[in-house]
């Protein structure tokens, strides 16, 4: 019985020993689409430095901002525009204290690669015969996405939004809109620089002028319901000299 007893407990203690320890979980951050492989570059720094992998979900600022709103958690939060931030921050979802805004963007407009299209967009450009007769602009959608507001803001100042908007082919996020134009499905679209320098299938036709809208800032900030030792750690490094550095590599502009 002692013997039985003995080889129970034995067996019980292996498998508590064998048991796999858990890794430190990854903190998460929620991050616009077009930060996506700038982002995921810095990840791998972050991991190489002996810190655990990080969690990322990329969708559209005002989607991220709704999620944080509806409970999501992450460490930290970058938003495409500065109206998002403020609305999370109105909300208490983030560390107002930690805000900044350390990068920026351009504007430009894209047409497929193989497409002939010329154009210098200033006041009154017509664009409409290189949308041909049922073509449109691929873009962000304007009523919550940050490049559709860009856009707008853009295509009104040189006053051509009201001869446009109809024609928008409204996305969830920067990248979907890009990737309307790389499949030829439509002639033309809006979207950041830094997007149309890492996709092979398109061509960007013109910038558009600074003044045009307003500046295209990226603001970081610390998750209000995550805020600890690693959430600092890991806003510091995201915000920190390698990751600029990596940022500037990806096309991304000082503010």
């Amino acid at each position: 019985m002692l013997r039985r007893v003995f080889l129970a407990a034995a067996a019980i203690s292996v498998a508590v020993l064998s048991r796999p320890v858990l890794a430190q979980e990854g903190p998460t951050v929620f991050a616009a689409a077009s930060m996506t492989d700038a982002l995921k570059a810095v990840g791998e720094l972050w991991v190489a430095k002996g810190n655990p992998a990080i969690r990322f979900n990329f969708a559209s600022s005002s989607t991220l901002a709704r999620q944080m709103e509806q409970g999501g958690e992450p460490e930290v939060f970058v938003s495409a525009d500065e109206p998002w931030m403020d609305w999370v921050q109105e909300r208490n979802l983030i560390v107002t204290a930690t805000r900044v805004s350390p990068i920026g963007n351009a504007l430009v407009l894209i047409a497929p690669k193989d497409s002939t299209a010329q154009v210098t967009l200033a006041k009154g450009v017509d664009l409409l015969p290189l949308l041909g007769a049922d073509g449109r602009i691929a873009v962000g959608d304007p009523g919550h996405v940050p490049v559709g507001k860009y856009a707008q803001a853009a295509l009104t100042s040189l006053g051509i939004w009201d001869t446009l908007s109809p024609r928008l082919a409204r996305a969830d996020n920067v990248r979907a809109g890009m990737l309307l134009v790389e499949r030829g499905e439509a002639p033309l679209g809006i979207v950041y620089a830094t997007d149309a320098a890492i996709a092979p299938g398109v061509r960007v036709v013109a910038r558009f002028p600074e003044g045009s809208h307003p500046p295209v800032t990226y603001p970081f900030a610390i998750g209000a319901k995550k805020d600890g030792p690693q959430a600092r750690a890991l806003f510091a490094f995201l915000t920190g000299p390698e990751a600029l550095e990596v940022y500037r590599r990806f096309g991304f502009n000082a503010p």
